[in-house]
């Protein structure tokens, strides 16, 4: 999995903050770019080499033996809204399920040279365990969000969502995965995104619950097939999920 990020990083990092790079739009309105598509052909060519039994879940080139017992789930330029505005918040996100459930997880950030790694019990930043912080009621909380507008009125209960972020002591969109990567790390309590797919949300789970968070989706339920996600310490997840009920 570092090697996956390393080199993937390798070959990211060039097309960021370049001021020619070409942004394509999907069919679901988000952008996509050579980064994207080329980062994924690479760890797709490194994992079929040394794991072709193996199957991989990809946000640009859809699945493959994803019923295997051991799959991959590749999410090349997570925040490619960041990316392409030259904004560092973004990073490439890896998860290996065995038999259905993440068991490993990175977040990488090539640029500012940031790799996390979590297996579910243990969360490292370039090599040193890391925790979330204790935060103990929301006023005192850092909530980041992904999209404070347009997703939480659209998705879920908006009113609820915004009345949350008033609430808290700091309220940013440092979101994407780098939000999560800012709550293990214990930079920050909570991090909020009303909607997901499955590549963005495998790898967080181990990564968070490795800094002992606690993730789940929307309602309190189980994250692995959500489509949406909230994470927090343990002090303050509940009261998140009751405050956006």
């Amino acid at each position: 999995m570092i090697e996956l990020a390393q080199r993937s990083g390798e070959f990211i990092k060039p097309y960021f903050g370049s001021a020619g790079l070409a942004v394509e739009m999907k069919s679901d309105a988000s952008p996509v770019t050579a980064a994207d598509r080329g980062a994924e052909e690479l760890m797709r060519a490194m994992i079929a080499k040394r794991f072709p039994e193996h199957g991989i879940v990809g946000e640009e080139f859809g699945n493959e033996r994803e019923e295997a017992e051991w799959v991959w789930v590749l999410d090349p330029i997570d925040g490619t809204k960041a990316f392409i505005t030259g904004v560092p918040l973004w990073g490439t996100l890896i998860a290996l399920k065995h038999r259905g459930q993440p068991v490993l997880g990175t977040i990488h950030q090539p640029v500012l040279g940031q790799l996390m790694v979590g297996d579910g019990e243990t969360t490292t930043l370039n090599g040193r365990p890391v925790r979330v912080r204790e935060c103990a009621r929301i006023e005192d909380a850092t909530v980041l969000t992904s999209d404070p507008i347009a997703n939480p009125h659209k998705y879920q209960n908006g009113a609820a969502h915004d009345a949350l972020l008033a609430r808290a002591r700091i309220a940013r969109t440092w979101g994407d995965c780098y939000g999560y990567l800012l709550l293990a790390g214990g930079w920050a309590d909570v991090m909020l995104d009303p909607i997901m797919n499955p590549w963005d949300i495998q790898a967080l789970i181990p990564v968070v619950r490795g800094a002992g968070g606690v993730i789940t989706d929307w309602r309190g339920g189980d994250p692995v097939g959500a489509d949406s996600i909230i994470a927090a310490s343990p002090g303050l997840h509940a009261q998140v999920v009751n405050a956006l009920k």
